[in-house]
C-alpha cells in the first residue's frame, strides 16, 4: 500500500537529506584537513603563520635544527628524528659521499620521511661545496680549482659559473642549500683553517665575486649561504679546535671585514653562517659572534638589513662548546642570540640534553620561546618561498639521471679554462718553459695527479715523489719541476736551493709558503690541487698560452 506524502512533507525530508549530507561531507573534510598541508594554495606568510599556531614545542624546536650523520647511509635515529619528531634540516658531510648514488638514495629516504609528517614540511638538505679544497660531496662531483684561483682571474663570470656548475650537481642529488661561498678575506697569511678557500684580501673584490657565485647558485637552483660571519680571514687558529680571537676594532671591521657580508646582503643572499670567532676589542668579552646579539641582532639585522637565515657554524666545534660549556647550553645561547637554525654534525640521542633542556626552557620562558617561534616562521617562510617557487631543487633526485649529470658535462671546460686563467707567473715575470732544448727533466710532487698529468704532457721526462731522496737524483737532470704544496715540501724544496737556476717551481695551493724561499728565480701559482689546476700548469710551462693570473695576495714575492 503506497502513502501518500504532502508536498510539503517532501520538501521537508529532501531538504533535511540534503543538509544532512552536507553535513557529513564538511566533517569527513574537517577530519582529513584539519592541519594546514605545506603545498596548500595559500600565501607564504599567512600559511606559514597557520602551520607555525598548530606546531606543539616539539616540532617547532625540530624545525630549526640541523643534524648530521655518520656513515654512507643515515642512521636509524637520524631517520626517527625526520619521521617521529618532524626534524626540520639534515647536513651532508664529507663521510656521507663517497658513493654519489648512496647520497641521492639516503635524501629520497629522508624527504619521503619528512613528507609523511603532519604538515609536510621539506627538508633543506645542506653541504659545504664551496669547490677547491673544500668539498664534501666527493665522489664523482667536479674538482674545482676553487675561490682563490678565481681571485686570481679577478672575473665575476668565473664566480658565476663557478657556483652554477657546482650547484647544478648538488641539484642532481637532492641538495638545496651549500654553505658556500666563503667570503673570509685572506688577511693573515699564517691562515691553514681559511687559505685558499678565500677570494683574496681585497675586501670589494670578494664581495663582487661572492655575489656573483650566489647569482650562478641560484640560477641552477641551489639556496646559498655567506660566511664565516663576521668574517675568519684575521686569524691562524681554527674554530674547530679553539676559539680565535680577533682584536680587530670596529671601524677595521666596518672598512673590512664587513665589506662582502654587505655586498653579498645586498645581492640578497638567502643564508649567513655565524663563525665561533670572538672580536674582545669590540665586544669587551670572550663572547663568540655565534652568541652575541650584538653581531646577529644589532649589526647584521638592523644595520647591514639581513632579512634571511641566520644559521650556526657545527656546534660540536671547540670554537663552540669551550665558550658554552656543552652542546645543549650551545643550543641555548645560539637560539637567544638570534640563530634561525643551530647546525650539529653529530645526530643526538632522542633523550639528549640538547633536546630536553631546550625544550624545558621552551616551555618556562617565554621570551625563549619567542625567539623559537621567530625563527621558525623564518624556516617556514624561506621553505615555502623556495619550494613553491619557480626553480627549486626536486625534492626527490632522479637517480637514474645521476651519472649523466654528475659531473656536470658543461662543467669541465668551463673549470679548465677557468683554471687557465688563473695562472699566476711570479718571480720578476720569467715565464716558465720547457721544451726540446730544455735537456732532461725531472717532475716532483706529493700528488700523484701531478704526476701523472706531466707524465702526459713530457713523455720523456723522470717522476719522483717529493722525499728527502729528492735532493740525492735531481742534480742529475737539467730541469726540475717541483710541486709546492705544503710545509713539508718546502722542507725539501729548500734543499734544492743549489740547484735553483733548474727549478721551475709551481704552487699549488697557498702561494705564501714561496714567501720562504725567495731565491727560487722561476715560479707560477695555481691554487689547487685540482686536476684541472695541473692540466693548465703544464700548459703554461709548455708555452701553449701566456699566463694571465693575478696574485690575489699582497706582500708574497
Amino acid at each position: 500500500m503506497r502513502i501518500a506524502v504532502k508536498e510539503p512533507l517532501k520538501i521537508a525530508i529532501l531538504s533535511t537529506g540534503i543538509i544532512l549530507l552536507v553535513m557529513l561531507f564538511v566533517s569527513t573534510a574537517a577530519a582529513r584537513g584539519t592541519e594546514p598541508d605545506f603545498w596548500d594554495p595559500v600565501p607564504d606568510q599567512e600559511l606559514a603563520r597557520n602551520i607555525l599556531s598548530r606546531m606543539t614545542d616539539e616540532e617547532k624546536l625540530a624545525q630549526i635544527l640541523m643534524f648530521g650523520w655518520a656513515g654512507l647511509d643515515p642512521s636509524p635515529l637520524v631517520l626517527d628524528w625526520v619521521e617521529e619528531r618532524s626534524l626540520g634540516n639534515i647536513k651532508i658531510f664529507g663521510w656521507n659521499t663517497d658513493d654519489t648514488f648512496k647520497v641521492a638514495k639516503a635524501i629520497t629516504l629522508l624527504q619521503g620521511k619528512a613528507a609523511k609528517n603532519r604538515f609536510g614540511i621539506p627538508l633543506f638538505v645542506a653541504t659545504d661545496q664551496e669547490g677547491g679544497w673544500i668539498r664534501h660531496v666527493k665522489g664523482r662531483t667536479s674538482q674545482t680549482p676553487g675561490n682563490l684561483a678565481i681571485g686570481a682571474s679577478g672575473l665575476p663570470s668565473d664566480a658565476w659559473y663557478s657556483g652554477y656548475y657546482i650547484s647544478r650537481e648538488l641539484a642532481a642529488l637532492g641538495i638545496n642549500l651549500n654553505f658556500a661561498p666563503t667570503v673570509d678575506l685572506y688577511t693573515d697569511h699564517a691562515s691553514t683553517v681559511i687559505g685558499t678557500r678565500s677570494f683574496g684580501e681585497d675586501p670589494e673584490g670578494a664581495g663582487i665575486l661572492g655575489a656573483s657565485f650566489v647569482a650562478g647558485s641560484t640560477a641552477a637552483g641551489v639556496l646559498t649561504t655567506a660566511k664565516h660571519y663576521p668574517g675568519h680571514g684575521d686569524t691562524g687558529m681554527d674554530s674547530h679546535g679553539h676559539m680565535p680571537v680577533i682584536r680587530i676594532d670596529e671601524k677595521t671591521l666596518f672598512e673590512r671585514e664587513l665589506v662582502p657580508f654587505r655586498r653579498l646582503v645586498e645581492a640578497g643572499v638567502p643564508a649567513i653562517m655565524s663563525g665561533h670567532l670572538s672580536f674582545p676589542e669590540i665586544t669587551g668579552n670572550r663572547i663568540p659572534a655565534t652568541f652575541c646579539p650584538y653581531f646577529l641582532d644589532d649589526l647584521l639585522r638592523k644595520q647591514l638589513g639581513f632579512d634571511g637565515l641566520i644559521i650556526t657554524d657545527d656546534i660540536m666545534m671547540n670554537g663552540a662548546t669551550d665558550y658554552a660549556g656543552s652542546v645543549s647550553r650551545v643550543v641555548e645561547l645560539a637560539i637567544e642570540a638570534g640563530n634561525n637554525i643551530v647546525e650539529s654534525s653529530t645526530t643526538p640521542s632522542f633523550s639528549d640534553p640538547l633536546w630536553r633542556n631546550t625544550l624545558n626552557r621552551m616551555k618556562r620562558d617565554e621570551q625563549f620561546r619567542a625567539r623559537v617561534e621567530d625563527s621558525v616562521l623564518r624556516v617556514l617562510v624561506t621553505k615555502l618561498g623556495y619550494f613553491k617557487g619557480t626553480n627549486p631543487v626536486g625534492i626527490y633526485p632522479e637517480i637514474a639521471d645521476i651519472a649523466d649529470r654528475v659531473p656536470d658535462p658543461d662543467g669541465a671546460s668551463f673549470f679548465q679554462s677557468q683554471a687557465v686563467r688563473s695562472v699566476t707567473v711570479l718571480r720578476n715575470g720569467k715565464e716558465p718553459h720547457v721544451d726540446a732544448k730544455s735537456g732532461s727533466v725531472l717532475i716532483a710532487s706529493q700528488f700523484a695527479t701531478f704526476l701523472d698529468i706531466g707524465r702526459q704532457r713530457f713523455p720523456d721526462a723522470s717522476i719522483f715523489g717529493v722525499n728527502d731522496r729528492l735532493g740525492s737524483i735531481a742534480g742529475n737532470y737539467d730541469t726540475i719541476i717541483f710541486c709546492l704544496s705544503s710545509d713539508y715540501s718546502l722542507s725539501v724544496l729548500k734543499k734544492l736551493h743549489h740547484l735553483r737556476d733548474r727549478l721551475i717551481v709551481v704552487s699549488a695551493m697557498s702561494p705564501v709558503l714561496l714567501g720562504d724561499v725567495p731565491w727560487v728565480e722561476s715560479a707560477i701559482a695555481v691554487y689547487s690541487y685540482s686536476p684541472w689546476s695541473f692540466t693548465a700548469a703544464f700548459g703554461a710551462i709548455a708555452g701553449d698560452f701566456v699566463p694571465t693570473g693575478t696574485l690575489p695576495l699582497k706582500d708574497i714575492q
